[in-house]
């Protein structure tokens, strides 16, 4: 069984005008999905109102909650969902499959895993973010080099290695919280499935999501020769080695921040990259900045309906985001080229 992506050639087609209309599209869409954002919840806050506080002419607690809690936590969860559909789109280059993602390889399971270790050590946020790093870099060269093997990559290597060493790094976080003390113990597995909530400073990660685009796409021409095989990128005069050293660097700090922020959330670095090369090729320039608005709606849609749904108790969005992550990987596995 084999599932590849687009072949580079296959991406020309597309347009300079139609790529600016889709950019266009998704910058408005993005814009729609956190203003709904910031008026959606029990105190429902009106335009006028939204537009009063987000212009500070407005100092009632609509402005409060629009401010100080439904902001951060928004933007919070647009970054994380940026970074993660950043990371799936440099994986699914890397190995040349639409179903490599942060979570389903098991890498958010790995910076869970650094981050659990690190708060329970009682360390600061900065040294939380480097063992969550460590961990996401540490499973996802043991998920490259144990489903490499002595031949090449294939889907079924790669899900039952990523499968496996998510099991090993759930069996871990086990562990971690079986020695957490109980006061602990409840923000922690609700952190673990997927909490927006306690996101106060969100700048961090948006900045480093702005700053991994800026890194990243000028090397758009780059990646869609290397989409097409690592031989073919050689005789093209790309350096394979040190691209995929960065995907490597890249992508972990990607998944390590967006994991530290939110959670281990799902099927983000999935669903989207998948849906904007179907809707618009796999052209890179185009590709990984729709991948950021596309990733960062979606994360911030479902964060808005998990505490909205069944208000006032709120959902953990990495529920919502599985609702809808599970169906779309089985319909991905199903469609994935199969060869005898």
């Amino acid at each position: 069984m084999t599932a590849t992506l687009p072949e580079p050639s296959s991406t020309r087609a597309t347009p300079g005008g139609r790529r600016r209309v889709a950019l266009v599209a998704l910058g408005v869409a993005s814009v729609a999905v956190m203003l709904f954002a910031l008026g959606a919840g029990p105190l429902n806050v009106s335009w006028p109102d939204l537009v009063g506080a987000l212009w500070g002419t407005a100092g009632d607690a609509r402005a409060e909650a629009v401010l100080a809690l439904r902001g951060p936590r928004a933007l919070g969860a647009f970054a994380a969902g940026g970074l993660l559909a950043l990371a799936g789109a440099l994986m699914q280059v890397l190995l040349r499959n639409p179903l490599a993602d942060p979570y389903v390889l098991g890498i958010s399971g790995g910076a869970a895993v650094g981050s659990l270790l690190a708060m329970l050590a009682g360390a600061a946020l900065w040294w939380i973010n480097a063992a969550a790093f460590a961990g996401a870099l540490a499973v996802m060269l043991l998920v490259l080099g144990l489903a490499h093997g002595a031949g090449s990559w294939t889907p079924a290597r790669l899900l039952l290695t990523g499968v496996m060493l998510s099991a090993g790094c759930g069996a871990i976080v086990s562990l971690i919280l079986t020695l957490t003390p109980g006061a602990r113990l409840p923000a922690m597995l609700f952190w673990l499935m997927g909490d927006a909530g306690h996101v106060v400073t969100p700048w961090p990660a948006a900045m480093l999501l702005v700053l991994g685009l800026l890194v990243v796409w000028p090397f758009a021409r780059e990646l869609n020769v290397l989409a097409g095989g690592p031989l073919a990128a050689q005789a093209l005069g790309v350096p394979v080695k040190r691209v995929q050293i960065a995907i490597y660097l890249i992508a972990s700090l990607l998944t390590a921040v967006a994991v530290t922020t939110v959670g281990a959330v799902g099927f983000v670095g999935l669903i989207a990259p998948h849906a904007i090369r179907l809707a618009t090729g796999g052209d890179h320039r185009l590709l990984l900045p729709a991948c950021v608005l596309a990733g960062g709606s979606l994360l911030t849609l479902a964060d808005t309906l998990a505490r909205t749904v069944m208000s006032p108790l709120q959902l953990p969005v990495g529920v919502v985001m599985a609702v809808v992550g599970v169906p779309a990987f089985l319909v991905l596995l199903s469609r994935a080229q199969v060869r005898t």
